[in-house]
C-alpha cells in the first residue's frame, strides 16, 4: 500500500473542509480570534492583501465618479425606525450602546449614565448617510451623489467564522441618490460589474452575476443584485451586493430635490458593498493542502528569495548577488504596481524559510545559496504549480518575472473556472435535482441551474436539503418551462446551491 501524501495541511480539503480552512489561515498566519467572540485579528499577511484589494477597488469607485467619506460609527436608534423593512432585517444582529461611562461599584466597573436615546454600532450605513443627503441635496444641481466609506461594521453573528462570518469585520459602501429611477438602476449595475470585473480579474475568481430572488433583497430594497462564487468544496459565496433602494430610504428620511422646473421630487437612492469576506473566498477558492495560492495581483509580496547559507561568507556572497536582481525586479510593473519583491533574511533554516512562504502562498518563491550563485542562477518555484525548484538562468529568470506573475494569476483563474463550469449542472426534474444535492462531498457538491417558479412553497422543500437560490443570472434564454420543484409554469432560470 503507498504511503499517503504528506501535506502541510491537515487534514486535507477532501478529509474535512471547514478544519482545513481554519487550518490554512493558521498555517499561512493570515488572522486569529480575538479575546472578544466572534471578533478576528488580522495579521499582517492577511491585512497586506486586503490592502491590495483595497487599493484596487478603491481605485475603480473613484474612476466611475464616487468620492471617499467618513460617517459615525454609531447610529440613533430613531434613524433605524424610520425604515421599518431594514430595521427589521437587522433587529437580531445589532449591538447597542446604552451608557456613556463605567463606574466602580463593589470592586467591579458597572455601566452607567444611560443615554437618552440608544446607539445602535453601525450594521450598515444608509440611515445615517440618508440623514446627510437630505442636508446636502437640495436641488437637481446636487445630482447626482455619488459617494463611498472604507469602514468598519457590526452584525452580532451567532456562529462566527474568521473572514467569512465575524461580529466585525472590515468593507466600503458606496451610497448613491438620483433624479430618476433610471439612473440610480444605471448606477446599480455598474457597479455590480465592478464587483465582477474586480474578483476575476484581481482576486482570479470567477462569478454568476445576477438579482436575488424577492426573499433574499436587502431590507429595504426594490432590488438586489449579487455575484456569487463556488468555493472548492462546491459550496456558494456572496461575494458582493449592489442594491436599488428605489424611494424607500428618500421618503423615510426626506431625501427630496427641486427639480429644473421648480418642483419637489424625492431622489432614488443606491447602495453596494463589498467586505473582508473577500479573503476567506481567496482562501477557499485557491488555497491547497500545503496552504495559501495567493493570487499575484493581491499577493502583499510577490516574489519572495530564501538565502540557502551554509558556511561563513554565504550571506555577503549571496546578498552581493541579489541586490541587483532586487532593483532591477523592484523597477518593473505587474498589474499597474511595482513588483513587491523580498529578502528573508530572517535567522531561521532555510527550508523552515521556505515551507512558511509555500504555506503563505507567495506566488514566485527563489532559493538561492553559493551553487546558483557560481551558475548565475536561481531555483524557483511557482506556488501554482509543483514545489520542486526549476534551475532557471538569473537574466532570463529577471527578464520573464511580470510575465511569470501574470501567467500564474491566469492559472489560478482558469483553474476556478474550469471548476465552476464542469460542476454547474442544469436539471429538468425534481429527482435529477435530488440527486445532485445527495452528493453532500467535498469534491462532489455542485451547483444546479434549473428553472423556477419563485412561489414562497417551494422554499420549505429547500429549507429541507439545506439549499439556497443563490441569484437569477443574467444569460436568460426565457423559453417556457417547468419548475423543477413544483411542476408550475416558470421561464425563469435560477443557480440552486448550499452556501455560506
Amino acid at each position: 500500500m503507498s504511503k499517503a501524501k504528506k501535506t502541510a495541511v491537515t487534514p486535507t480539503r477532501e478529509e474535512n473542509f471547514p478544519e482545513w480552512y481554519q487550518q490554512v489561515i493558521k498555517a499561512s498566519d493570515m488572522a486569529e480570534n480575538s479575546p472578544v467572540r466572534g471578533c478576528m485579528v488580522i495579521k499582517p499577511w492577511g491585512y497586506g492583501i486586503w490592502e491590495s484589494i483595497q487599493r484596487d477597488l478603491d481605485r475603480r469607485i473613484k474612476e466611475t465618479g464616487h468620492e471617499n467619506c467618513y460617517f459615525p460609527l454609531f447610529i440613533p436608534l430613531s434613524f433605524l425606525e424610520k425604515e421599518a423593512a431594514h430595521v427589521e432585517g437587522f433587529a437580531k444582529e445589532m449591538a447597542v450602546v446604552t451608557h456613556h461611562r463605567l463606574v466602580a461599584e463593589n470592586g467591579k466597573l458597572v455601566p452607567s449614565g444611560k443615554l437618552e436615546e440608544p446607539l445602535v454600532v453601525r450594521p450598515t450605513s444608509e440611515t445615517i448617510i440618508g440623514d446627510a443627503f437630505a442636508r446636502w441635496i437640495q436641488s437637481y444641481r446636487d445630482l447626482p451623489m455619488l459617494v463611498n466609506q472604507w469602514a468598519n461594521v457590526v452584525r452580532w453573528e451567532m456562529r462566527p467564522r474568521i473572514f467569512l462570518r465575524t461580529a466585525e469585520f472590515l468593507w466600503q459602501e458606496g451610497h448613491t441618490a438620483h433624479a430618476t429611477a433610471e439612473e440610480a438602476m444605471e448606477e446599480t449595475l455598474r457597479m455590480l460589474d465592478v464587483y465582477r470585473a474586480m474578483s476575476e480579474e484581481v482576486l482570479a475568481m470567477p462569478v454568476i452575476v445576477g438579482e436575488k430572488p424577492a426573499h433574499e433583497r436587502f431590507p429595504g430594497a426594490d432590488r438586489t443584485y449579487s455575484i456569487e462564487a463556488m468555493m472548492q468544496d462546491g459550496k456558494a459565496l456572496q461575494a458582493g451586493t449592489s442594491h436599488f433602494l428605489g424611494q424607500h430610504f428618500s421618503k423615510a428620511q426626506n431625501i427630496r430635490y427641486q427639480t429644473a422646473q421648480g418642483g419637489e421630487e424625492f431622489c432614488y437612492t443606491t447602495s453596494w458593498g463589498v467586505s473582508t469576506r473577500l479573503i476567506g473566498g481567496v482562501i477557499m477558492s485557491h488555497a491547497d493542502d500545503n496552504g495559501l495560492r495567493v493570487p499575484p495581483r493581491i499577493a502583499p509580496k510577490q516574489i519572495v528569495f530564501v538565502p540557502i547559507t551554509r558556511a561563513d561568507g554565504d550571506e555577503a556572497l549571496i546578498e552581493d548577488f541579489l541586490a541587483p536582481i532586487v532593483k532591477e525586479l523592484s523597477a518593473q510593473s505587474f498589474g499597474g504596481e511595482r513588483l513587491r519583491v523580498h529578502v528573508d533574511r530572517r535567522p531561521i533554516a532555510p527550508p523552515e524559510k521556505r515551507w512558511e512562504w509555500v504555506k503563505k502562498g507567495a506566488p514566485i518563491i527563489c532559493e538561492v545559496g553559493p551553487r546558483d550563485v557560481a551558475g548565475g542562477s536561481l531555483a524557483v518555484i511557482r506556488r501554482d504549480g509543483e514545489l520542486k525548484g526549476q534551475i532557471t538562468p538569473r537574466d532570463e529568470f529577471v527578464a520573464r518575472a511580470a510575465s511569470v506573475l501574470e501567467d500564474i494569476q491566469n492559472s489560478l483563474f482558469t483553474q476556478a473556472a474550469t471548476a465552476l463550469r464542469d460542476r454547474t449542472v442544469t436539471v429538468d426534474s425534481l429527482d435529477d435535482f435530488i440527486s445532485v444535492f445527495a452528493d453532500d462531498t467535498t469534491f462532489g457538491r455542485k451547483f444546479v441551474r434549473a428553472k423556477w417558479c419563485g412561489d414562497a412553497d417551494t422554499l420549505a422543500k429547500l429549507d429541507e436539503w439545506s439549499v439556497t437560490v443563490r441569484n437569477v443570472p443574467f444569460d436568460q434564454d426565457g423559453a417556457p418551462g417547468k419548475c423543477v420543484l413544483s411542476g408550475r409554469p416558470a421561464t425563469q432560470e435560477v443557480i440552486f446551491a448550499k452556501s455560506y
